[in-house]
Parts: C-alpha cells; structure tokens; sequence
C-alpha cells in the first residue's frame, strides 16, 4: 500500500486493505505530519494491479516534514530504526501526555476477555494484530485490525480522530510487541495509558517514562505487569 500526500509518495507499507481512510489520517498523526484531523483532506483510496494507492491532501507544518522525507528518502528496516537521520529522529521530544488515574487491573482482564469478540479478521485467519480503546472501566469501545502491529495502531488512532472520540481517558490496549515506535504512536495518538500483551523494550519504557505514559505490558486474563506508573 502506496500513501501519498500532497501528490508526493511517502511510504509503502504490508498493509490489510481494510479501513484506509483511518489508515491514512492515523498514519500522519502519529508520524506527526498532522497535528490533527483538520490537517488532512479528504482520503481517497484505488487499487491498482501491484496494491493500492491512498492519497491525501496536506497542510500545516508538515508539509516542511514531508518535502524533507521525500528530499532524502530515508529507508526503514523492519526494526524501525536505520541510518543517521532515524538514530536523531528517535530522540525527537514527544508531546507530553495528560495527567491520567490510574488504570484498575480488573479493567484490562475485562478488556483482554472481551476483546477476542472485536477480532473477527485475527479468527479468520489467526494472523491479525488489533488495538483498541477501551474504558476506564475495561469496555472495549473502538477496535482495528491489520497484519501489520504498527497499522492497526495507525488504523485505531484515525478511526478516533475522525469520530471525534480522544484516546486520553481509559487505556489504549495492543496485541502488538511493545517497540517504541508503539509507545511514539500511542503518544502522538493522545492516549495516557498503554496496555501490550508483551514486555517492552528497554527504549519503549525510556520513551514512555520521557513522555509520562503509563504502561503496563504483559498482559493476561489474570495477570499484567506495570513497567512505568505515570498516573495522578
């Protein structure tokens, strides 16, 4: 899947051809070429013999972002990080998360218990991650699925934005392995709290601890692990 903004090609992704607008609005929030939704033009998507085309329009300051990208043409291994301009890029100060309660552990057994009913791609196929947004009471609200860990955040981020529903109150919950770059989405996406069904990396919990984002990891129907408390 080809993502162009402004008429200039971006990235190509492994994507599951399901749910691009909120793909393509989430993708730019969380890669922070978008502040919000009202950045972004109308999504239009086409498929084409080699996949598919997803384009929009663009404005604001990531418009800057987007001629430097296209400029230097950074490539990105599936690790997420290579080359100099990605080791600066990693650095790069993320918004400050919102003061937030703490997330009761009941809450996120009842999320994890109830999640397998908003997964029908993952038991169609058993090769879908999700991410959903759930209550602070652990009541699975909003859910994506994609093959892809990273999409299916993009893909949960847009759908919020473009219902107008914020991620800051309850807990964003993902079955993807907990990298940073899961921690920067989240963030960018404006959750407070981060529940993964496995542990982090050492930088996932220093980036989450520099943004003051709860997160908890390792998550079971009867158990979860708090790696970094950053409740009020």
């Amino acid at each position: 899947m080809a993502l162009e903004f402004n008429g200039l090609a971006y990235a190509v992704m492994m994507a599951t051809p399901a749910d691009l607008a909120d793909f393509a609005i989430g993708f730019a929030l969380c890669e922070g070429l978008a502040r919000t939704i009202a950045d972004l033009g109308e999504v239009v998507a086409a498929q084409t013999d080699q996949g598919w085309i997803v384009r929009t329009m663009l404005s604001g300051l990531g418009v800057d972002q987007l001629g430097e990208r296209v400029r230097t043409r950074v490539a990105e291994s599936s690790c997420g990080l290579c080359g100099i301009e990605n080791l600066e890029a990693v650095n790069r100060p993320l918004p400050a998360v919102a003061h937030h309660a703490k997330i009761a552990t009941d809450a996120i057994f009842r999320a994890l218990t109830e999640l397998r009913d908003h997964q029908p791609l993952a038991r169609e196929t058993g090769a879908a991650h999700a991410a959903a947004w759930v209550s602070a009471e652990g009541s699975v609200s909003l859910v994506r699925e994609d093959v892809g860990r990273h999409n299916a955040l993009d893909k949960l981020v847009g759908a919020a934005a473009r219902s107008g529903q914020s991620l800051a109150d309850g807990l964003v919950l993902s079955t993807a392995r907990c990298s940073y770059e899961i921690v920067e989405k989240a963030v960018r996406g404006g959750a407070t709290t981060l529940v993964t069904v496995s542990l982090p990396t050492s930088l996932a919990v220093e980036r989450a601890h520099a943004a003051g984002l709860s997160l908890w990891v390792l998550a079971r129907n009867d158990s979860v692990l708090l790696v970094n408390d950053a409740s009020t």
